[in-house]
C-alpha cells in the first residue's frame, strides 16, 4: 500500500473508533461521563490530522539533512506537521484522563496534573522543532530537549500519580497501573520509531514510518481507549453499588 493509502485508512480507523468509544461509554456519573468524551474525542482529533496528511495539508516538503542514510536517493523529504499537531491535543487529554484515573475518589493533585500536560506540551512543540529543523545541530539538540521532557512525563505518571493511586481502593488501583503500564510502554517506542524516520536519521522510509506511527496511534486512542472506558465502567458499577447499598443501610437504621 502508498503511503496515501495508509493515512486514509487510519483516518477511516481512528473516526470508526471515536464514533465506536462515545456510543458504547456510558455516562452514569460525571466523573464517567467525562472519561468517555475525553476518550472519544481523541480518535476524532487523530482522524482529523490524518485526513489533513491524506489531503496533503497537514505535510510540507524540506530538505533531507547531510548525512542522512537515504540522502543518496533524493534531496527532499516529507514532513507531516499535522501528526505533531494531533498529538498537542491528543496526549495531554490522554494524560488529564490517566491523572483522573489514578485519583478516583481521593483528592485531585492540581500541581501533577499541570506538571504532567506541560511536560508532555513541552515534549510535543520541542519534537516538532525536532522534525522542521534543517539544521543538524540543533535538531538534535531538540530531540533531547523532548527526550528530557519524555522523562519528566514518566516521572509523574510512575511516582506523583502512583503516590495518590495508593489511596484509592483496588480496582481503582489495578486500573491506573494497567493503564499507566499499557501507554508507558507504547509511548515510548514514538521516539525511536521518530528518530530512524525521514524526520530524523532516514534510516526507514516515508510508508515505513507511517507505518510504524500509525500502528502506535491506534494503539494509544482507540485501543487503549475502548480499554480505559471499559474498565471506569466496571469502577462506576462498583461506585453505584457501593452507594445504594450505604443509602439503604441509612434507610434501615432510620
Amino acid at each position: 500500500m502508498s503511503s496515501q493509502a495508509w493515512l486514509w485508512l487510519t483516518t477511516v480507523i481512528m473516526t470508526l473508533g471515536g464514533l465506536g468509544i462515545l456510543l458504547v461509554g456510558k455516562r452514569r456519573t460525571p466523573t464517567e461521563e467525562l472519561q468517555t468524551v475525553l476518550h472519544g474525542i481523541v480518535p476524532i482529533i487523530a482522524a482529523c490530522s490524518y485526513f489533513a496528511m491524506a489531503v496533503g495539508q497537514g505535510a510540507v516538503t524540506l530538505p533531507i539533512l547531510p548525512g542522512a542514510a537515504a540522502a543518496s536517493v533524493g534531496d527532499t523529504r516529507i514532513f507531516y506537521f499535522a501528526r505533531y499537531i494531533d498529538w498537542f491535543f491528543t496526549t495531554p487529554l490522554l494524560l488529564v484522563s490517566l491523572a483522573i484515573s489514578a485519583m478516583h475518589a481521593g483528592p485531585k493533585r492540581s500541581g501533577a496534573i499541570t506538571g504532567i500536560v506541560l511536560a508532555d506540551v513541552m515534549m510535543i512543540v520541542t519534537a516538532l522543532f525536532f522534525g522542521w529543523s534543517e539544521i543538524p545541530e540543533f535538531k538534535w539538540i531538540w530531540f533531547a530537549i523532548s527526550c528530557v521532557a519524555f522523562l519528566g512525563v514518566y516521572y509523574v505518571i510512575w511516582v506523583s500519580l502512583m503516590e495518590a493511586n495508593k489511596l484509592e481502593r483496588d480496582d481503582v488501583q489495578t486500573h491506573y497501573r494497567r493503564s499507566a503500564l499499557f501507554l508507558s510502554v507504547v509511548w515510548f517506542i514514538y521516539p525511536f520509531v521518530l528518530l530512524v524516520s525521514p524526520d530524523g536519521l532516514y534510516a526507514i522510509g516515508d510508508t515505513a514510518a507511517i507505518v510504524g506511527i500509525l500502528v502506535i496511534d491506534t494503539l494509544a486512542k482507540v485501543v487503549y481507549g475502548f480499554m480505559a472506558v471499559a474498565a471506569d465502567g466496571r469502577i462506576t458499577e462498583r461506585d453505584l453499588a457501593s452507594r445504594t447499598t450505604t443509602t439503604s443501610t441509612t434507610r434501615v437504621a432510620a
